[in-house]
């Protein structure tokens, strides 16, 4: 049994999936579509309007593409609510052999990982349950961790560290899934991104999240972080791409945004293709 589980949790794809969630964390608001920004707008004035914009998405639909370090190239896709928070993604790691791609679900605080890689080590079972709640897990369960938000909800943190950059340029005018854009790119430092949380007068759990998606980056060894975003003329972000050479490898992700503020709705796989890992630890610590 511990060797099926390893196998299953530990497969490539799954392994590429879960970095995935925790790198698009950098995630923003969709856009409604429009005509360019105010001329009267600086680069630095439109990047931060869109990161204030951001603070009304209840829910956004987006795909999400590029390399992970450590793991090679992905790709994916997803619907989550940010409140109450659910999700369901596909992902698919393309440097890897697998059995095609990775299903993530989470709901009612229980997350479900499966595909038909995981079927072959667990006789037949497609899904692997982790309950949160049981894991101690679900006390800070938040977005932050599952691919797109930050304390208050607001899926803006990787746009809210772009306004700590003194380097933010506008590139041009560009059309991003049939929709008008202008397109601005800067560089930005962790300690230029810590220092700058420091000036936004934020509330202690606020301050403490977007810290520990700061760490993120430290971890990966990520000095300077480049990024650029695709700002509809409404002021939201239609497209954010991350991108840095780090001590793991080169990351390099974009996120585009397909639709924000609709219904999402996620189901629990059923019952009879589960396995729970909780059970299976117990049925390994017995055995």
């Amino acid at each position: 049994m511990k060797v099926a589980v390893r196998g299953a949790v530990e497969r490539g794809a799954v392994g590429a999936a879960l970095a995935a969630l925790v790198l698009s964390g950098g995630a923003v608001a969709c856009s409604k579509g429009g005509a360019e920004e105010s001329p009267r707008m600086t680069p630095a004035a439109a990047v931060a309007e869109a990161a204030k914009n951001a603070d009304q998405i209840t829910s956004m639909h987006y795909r999400l593409t590029g390399t992970v370090p450590g793991e090679g190239r992905v790709s994916g896709e997803a619907r989550m609510s940010m409140e109450p928070l659910a999700m369901a993604m596909k992902m698919t790691a393309e440097d890897q052999s697998t059995d095609g791609p990775v299903e993530v679900r989470l709901v009612d605080k229980a997350m479900y990982i499966g595909g038909a890689a995981a079927a072959k080590e667990m006789n037949g079972k497609s899904w692997i349950k982790f309950d949160l709640a049981a894991l101690g897990a679900d006390k800070e369960l938040n977005a932050d961790q599952l691919g797109a938000g930050q304390a208050d909800r607001n899926p803006a943190q990787e746009s809210t560290f772009l306004t700590g950059s003194k380097r933010v340029t506008k590139v041009g005018t560009e059309t991003v899934g049939g929709v008008r854009t202008t397109h601005y790119k800067g560089d930005v430092t962790v300690d230029e991104m810590r220092a700058s949380l420091k000036k936004q007068h934020l509330d202690k759990t606020t301050l403490e999240r977007r810290e520990k998606s700061l760490d993120q980056y430290e971890k990966m060894g990520a000095g300077t972080i480049t990024m650029d975003m695709w700002i509809d003329g409404s002021d939201h972000t239609k497209q954010f791409r991350t991108r840095s050479d780090t001590d793991k490898g080169v990351l390099d992700m974009t996120i585009t945004f397909l639709d924000f503020n609709k219904p999402v709705s996620v189901t629990a796989p059923p019952a009879k293709d589960t396995l729970s890992l909780a059970d299976m630890m117990k049925s390994a610590q017995q055995g």
